[in-house]
């Protein structure tokens, strides 16, 4: 599954795998060992924090999670508890942490993804108990492609500019791996089975876009791609100007950020402003006065901001929710239907957008996210606009809500198309499942269908609909898109510039003609 655009080629290293836990030994001093089992806890958390420090944007936000997670007084209860039970330090924390592994893992959905970071916490406190290295990024002193069976957000946030590009056995299209390398524009593929057989020093090269890795290359083949991949970043940052069709035909380039950090020019606004950045990994809500402070410094450095509320819920790590377990937490109380349970929650971050939108003198257009009735779609406009916001939306991700775009373009301005959420409900297929990729392909012609339902709906009620999943960003299917009748197409700033002159290559016919075509 390639998750972050861009070829490259190069002589692949394998990661070294975690440290080797010794067999169990006698205990002398239970409280010796619960000391080191604090220390070698305090050790992982002080060394992500100092990475967080050096890192800026998505990178800082994820290792300070990270840094937070090491520091979570429950894990530090189990783990001390274990050794005062007779466990050696190093085992105690293996079985501590494998503990809360097997529970994330079993809610599914995103925090099954987030189960993957703790392994990485465990590896790191391991080490730590046994005075061996923490476990790092290979530093072999010459350009290479990482592979890895799964990469860490700490390893991924630190990566160097040796790096060309990454492959990984395990992972998704939503995990921290694929976040980061998007965002630093490395060529990535996950979910790659069998490339950590292949020997350290084999010539590879990586199609981010496709999710092609070609093993045994000559050298003359790696070097040929890598002067053709040169040639791209040159001809791409060259692109400028808005977006739009050969034959003039508009189309907005917008941006998906999650703070003021993540803005970058050459877009026309941001189409996806992830406001529950704030809020992850919070034992408590952040107050009126900080989500103004937020909001305010994205709406006073960009004149078109798309704001949606918090997509909160059972599947994301919010503690201050207090929300309770659920079975199958993509099917329950998540996004919008958090205001089900706790109504305030949503109330105070309306207004403290509208605040923020009186003192920066924009217009914010604010949309909710997992709307599935034309009801909910209503009560949302309604309370929306008694806070003072004028243009209020909704992210389509149901096939509910797709199917009655007209009727909620009645209630509504505009309509945003969450395509990795909307195909993973539309064909029963969890999104990180590495084995489902085919399913989940946004040119499956039943979501494609969906699309142009809702396009159309647009197109009839005068009102604009976009697109700001996954397949915004994709150059090949960014055209398809504008074909069916989409008006704006959101994504990271990285895709931008190939998005732009994906799109001037070809007439609005052409474009519409790929769609008709990708139905049948």
């Amino acid at each position: 599954m390639g998750v972050s655009p861009g070829r490259a080629a190069g002589p692949m290293i394998r990661m070294a795998g975690p440290p080797e836990l010794p067999s169990p030994r006698a205990v002398a001093d239970p409280g010796a060992e619960a000391a080191a089992v604090a220390k070698a806890l305090q050790a992982v958390s002080a060394d992500l924090g100092l990475r967080a420090a050096a890192a800026q944007g998505e990178a800082a936000e994820i290792l300070e999670a990270l840094a937070m997670i090491a520091d979570d007084p429950m894990l530090l209860e189990d783990a001390e508890g274990r050794a005062r039970d007779g466990m050696d330090a190093a085992h105690a924390l293996e079985a501590a942490f494998t503990g809360h592994r097997e529970a994330l893992a079993a809610l599914g959905g995103y925090l099954a993804e987030r189960a993957a970071d703790l392994d990485d916490l465990k590896h790191r406190a391991v080490a730590f108990a046994l005075d061996l290295p923490m476990p790092g990024l290979p530093a072999p002193g010459h350009p290479y492609v990482l592979v890895a069976e799964d990469l860490s957000p700490a390893d991924t946030a630190g990566l160097g500019q040796d790096v060309l590009a990454l492959v990984t056995e395990r992972g998704g299209p939503t995990s921290h791996t694929a976040i980061l390398a998007r965002g630093r524009g490395l060529p990535a593929v996950v979910a790659c089975a069998g490339v950590m057989d292949l020997p350290d020093g084999t010539v590879v090269g990586v199609d981010g876009g496709t999710g092609e890795v070609a093993a045994g290359l000559s050298a003359q083949e790696a070097a040929e791609v890598m002067a053709a991949a040169r040639a791209e970043r040159r001809r791409l940052a060259e692109s400028r100007g808005p977006g739009g069709t050969a034959d003039g035909h508009p189309v907005k380039l917008l941006l998906n950020i999650g703070s003021a950090e993540d803005l970058r020019p050459g877009a026309e606004g941001v189409g996806l402003f992830r406001t529950e950045f704030l809020f992850l990994d919070r034992t408590r809500a952040p107050s009126f006065e900080e989500q103004v402070a937020a909001y305010a410094q994205v709406f006073g450095n960009e004149e078109h901001v798309i704001v949606r509320t918090l997509d909160a819920g059972t599947d994301k790590p919010l503690p201050f929710l207090g929300l309770p377990r659920e079975d199958n937490p993509a099917l329950g109380v998540r996004g919008l239907r958090v205001d089900r349970v706790l109504p305030a929650v949503l109330d105070t971050q309306l207004d403290a957008i509208a605040e923020a939108a009186r003192a920066t003198g924009a217009r914010p257009w604010v949309m909710a996210p997992m709307v599935t009735t034309v009801a909910e779609a209503g009560d949302f406009s309604r309370r929306a606009r008694e806070k003072g916001i004028v243009t209020v939306g909704a992210m389509i991700e149901v096939p509910a809500a797709a199917l009655r775009a007209g009727r909620l373009l009645r209630e509504l301005d505009f309509l945003s198309i969450g395509t990795n959420d909307l195909a993973q409900y539309t064909f029963a297929a969890d999104r990180q499942h590495s084995t489902l990729t085919d399913l989940l392909d946004p040119r499956q012609p039943a979501l494609l269908e969906l699309i142009a339902i809702c396009a159309r709906a647009g197109r009839e009620a005068g009102k604009p609909v976009g697109v700001c999943g996954e397949a915004a960003g994709d150059p090949v299917l960014a055209p398809l898109l504008v074909g069916l009748g989409v008006t704006s197409l959101s994504m990271a700033a990285v895709s931008v510039p190939a998005v732009r002159e994906a799109l001037a290559a070809l007439t609005l016919e052409e474009c519409r003609a790929r769609a008709r075509t990708a139905l049948d």
